[in-house]
């Protein structure tokens, strides 16, 4: 089988509305719609765990044919890039997920569940029972949310389904120990399955956390880096899978 062509992407870790407010939603689109802008020429942009809500457990879900969405869906049709974004959703048999959008110019849809919940998270929300791959230009991206990258076999269990890239959406605190953390394992996931690794992360406040990490980024499947953002909200940067 033929390595697919390059894939331009980019990592964007845009400043979070305050939650739980009307216009929450509303503002972070538009936040992220502006991000895809200036991303550039890519095809696809990741965004972190939550985005559009912000790490609030008690936002209400948003429906992928949501109206507030038009301005993404607008953003993606002009620059033909894919956006996968972050927020709670309902599923058919009236359970909620905290879940990835990838949001074209066409509209949304659920591309991911998350399969490890955290903390608080299992009060509301159910945990899917099986990971994610979403094609895109002949890449088959395996599809991470947060807690579910903190455990090996999740990304295993990706490759083993033909992923060659491990794309994860996530949040962490701005303590030393989830700094640490973070900066470890996204190289391990890559030198250890061979395959890219692709993280968007929140950086400053987002819903209940009043800092967020940053450092969103990019690593070759030998584990270097190819592309860092700092610890500051609103960077996007870019690289080249392949």
């Amino acid at each position: 089988m033929s390595a697919p062509t390059p894939l331009a992407v980019a990592v964007a870790q845009p400043a979070c509305h305050p939650s739980g407010r009307p216009g929450t939603v509303a503002a972070n689109v538009d936040r992220h719609a502006a991000a895809v802008r200036a991303a550039g020429a890519v095809r696809l942009v990741v965004f972190p765990e939550l985005s559009l809500t912000g790490y609030d457990l008690a936002a209400p879900a948003v429906d992928p044919s949501d109206e507030r969405l038009a301005p993404l869906v607008a953003a993606c049709a002009e620059t033909g890039a894919t956006a996968l974004v972050g927020a709670p959703v309902a599923g058919a048999d009236g359970r909620e997920y905290i879940a990835t959008l990838a949001v074209t110019g066409a509209g949304a849809s659920v591309v991911c569940r998350k399969t490890n919940l955290y903390g608080r998270e299992v009060e509301r929300f159910a945990a899917a029972d099986r990971p994610s791959v979403l094609e895109l230009d002949g890449w088959r991206l395996g599809l991470a949310i947060c807690a579910d990258a903190a455990d090996p076999e999740h990304a295993k269990r990706l490759v083993a389904l033909g992923a060659d890239a491990y794309v994860a959406s996530t949040l962490y605190g701005a303590g030393a120990e989830s700094l640490a953390t973070k900066e470890a394992r996204y190289p391990a996931r890559a030198a250890d399955n061979g395959v890219w690794v692709v993280l968007a992360t929140a950086a400053g406040a987002s819903g209940e956390f009043a800092a967020t990490s940053g450092g969103s980024g990019v690593w070759a499947p030998d584990g270097t880096e190819a592309a860092r953002a700092g610890t500051a909200p609103d960077e996007v940067v870019t690289a080249v899978l392949g």
